[in-house]
């Protein structure tokens, strides 16, 4: 499996995958990446946060971008160089979360530089940036 090369895209192109973030989402990410925040797993603490209740990682939602680079915009054999991202908005256990790449800019004939967004269920932007890509030969 192969994703696309460089000469195959084109500005403008754009894909997408969605994905509810389930409280196991949470609590697997917490213990892979060893990220215990309150704000995450414990109801009780993160009731007195901003949020009034728990909010998966700003990462996790990152992580989507990902999947989509690395699935489907290129696609398989893709190296992510790099990303710059802002959180704009809590991601709350059962929201609906898709995650989109659109080319904005090839550069050099070899790297790609995507806009990567994820919105929830309601439309409102939670993760806006940047990605750059090396696309497979």
């Amino acid at each position: 499996m192969k994703g696309k090369t460089i000469s195959e895209i084109k500005i403008g192109d754009k894909a997408s995958i969605s994905k509810t973030v389930s409280e196991t989402d949470v609590y697997l990410y917490a213990g892979i990446t060893g990220d215990l925040n309150p704000a995450h797993i414990n109801e009780e603490e993160a009731k007195e946060t901003m949020f009034k209740g728990r909010i998966a990682h700003g990462m996790l939602t990152a992580g989507l971008i990902s999947a989509v680079l690395g699935m489907q915009l290129p696609g398989p054999g893709t190296i992510y160089m790099g990303q710059e991202l802002k959180f704009t908005a809590p991601v709350r256990f059962g929201d609906t979360i898709t995650a989109t790449v659109e080319v904005v800019e090839i550069e050099n004939g070899k790297f790609l530089k995507l806009h990567t967004f994820a919105v929830n269920q309601d439309k409102q932007v939670v993760l806006d940036g940047f990605a750059r890509v090396m696309p497979p030969k």
